[in-house]
């Protein structure tokens, strides 16, 4: 599988950024998977640049990915500063408008990951909004799955006997990211969406923060008083990598989508 022809929009501490708004992200999901073309779809954000810089596996996956967009509005801030004209595209606002164009253009597409009763709910969910999607898998793996085992690739083989198309992939990284990147090297047919909690925040498995914090860029402020105990320290692993980013003077020169 060959990396996408769309230009960098930026280069974010040697992670390139090539999807600018979520209308274009979908286009090119489905566009993709009508022509059988595999790929694989990451949202950075700021733990995955924390994740990146201490973990060469998750590094070389995102170094591989096809595309990958800015989800956050650090991230968002630090590619408008190389000139980039985007806006933020997470995993989470991606899930619905693709099922809908996946829906209307008869793209099938697999659910893997989260668990059984959340997969049900949601399944049933789609279906219920996007009356024809074709929803053709459905797959939570088991408590401590390992996205590159033998167990990995009998996941991936029955994903890919049953049609889907776009696969999205919803076990939090960097499992997901390592296992879309192990897939999509023997399953070139397969484009795997990374997704988190997405499928989580449609059925009310878990609580998306209101949308006053995700216009804001506020949303790490939600999580923090949600769960201060566990994402304490994340953000402030968060913290410090933005601060060495906005402190070191890039000599990047993205190039502008289309150009």
């Amino acid at each position: 599988m060959t990396r996408c022809e769309l230009p960098d929009l930026a280069v974010i501490d040697g992670q390139m950024i090539n999807i600018a708004t979520n209308e274009q992200a979908v286009s090119t999901i489905i566009d993709r998977a009508e022509d059988g073309r595999g790929f694989r779809f990451f949202t950075l954000n700021l733990d995955h640049l924390v994740k990146r810089r201490n973990d060469r596996a998750f590094r070389a996956a995102y170094s591989d990915a096809e595309f990958v967009s800015a989800d956050g509005a650090p991230v968002v801030i630090l590619a408008r500063r190389q000139g980039a004209r985007l806006e933020r595209t997470t995993g989470a606002d991606l899930v619905l408008p693709v099922c809908q164009e996946a829906a209307r253009r008869q793209v099938p597409i697999a659910l893997f990951g989260s668990s059984e009763d959340v997969l049900g709910k949601c399944r049933a969910e789609l279906q219920r909004r996007f009356p024809g999607i074709a929803i053709v898998h459905v797959e939570a793996p088991p408590f401590g799955f390992d996205p590159t085992s033998s167990e990995a690739h009998a996941a991936a083989s029955r994903i890919a006997a049953s049609g889907a198309r776009v696969v999205f992939v919803a076990l939090g990284a960097p499992k997901q990211e390592l296992f879309a990147d192990e897939m999509a090297r023997h399953f070139p047919q397969l484009g795997f969406i990374c997704i988190g909690a997405a499928l989580d925040f449609i059925v009310g498995a878990q609580v998306r923060a209101p949308a006053f914090f995700q216009r804001t860029g506020l949303e790490w402020l939600w999580r923090l008083g949600s769960n201060p105990r566990r994402m304490a320290y994340r953000y402030l692993l968060c913290l410090l990598v933005l601060v060495s980013l906005v402190f070191t003077r890039t000599h990047v020169k993205p190039r502008e989508l289309g150009t």
